[in-house]
């Protein structure tokens, strides 16, 4: 059976971030483009959820935080398997300080 695919507020508000930036300092094509790379990307983790390596920075968390990479994001997210769903936590721009992913809720 395939898991949905649940994005948090938290990581909606960080893309819709992602989008903004790359629209001021590229272009609304390029942030368009981007964006749905990105929740395209997820996509694969409906048939594959333990495709993404563990986030080591979030290791003590209660969740086993994963993460996919795409360009210079990392896709946080975590199986929850009660709900029958892979929830999407954030989207993380790697040319950040580090860490600063430890802002995640």
């Amino acid at each position: 059976m395939e898991l949905e695919i649940y994005w948090t507020d938290f990581a909606k508000a960080e893309l819709k971030k992602n989008f903004k930036y790359l629209k001021e300092n590229a272009s609304l094509r390029v942030a368009k483009n981007e964006t749905e790379k990105i929740v395209s990307e997820t996509k694969r983790l409906k048939k594959q959820p333990e495709i993404g390596q563990v986030e080591e920075m979030l290791i003590d968390r209660k969740q086993e935080f994963r993460y996919l990479v795409h360009q210079t994001y990392k896709i946080i997210y975590w199986i929850n398997i009660e709900k029958n769903q892979i929830e999407i936590v954030d989207v993380f721009d790697t040319q950040q300080y580090p860490i600063k992913i430890k802002r995640s809720k």
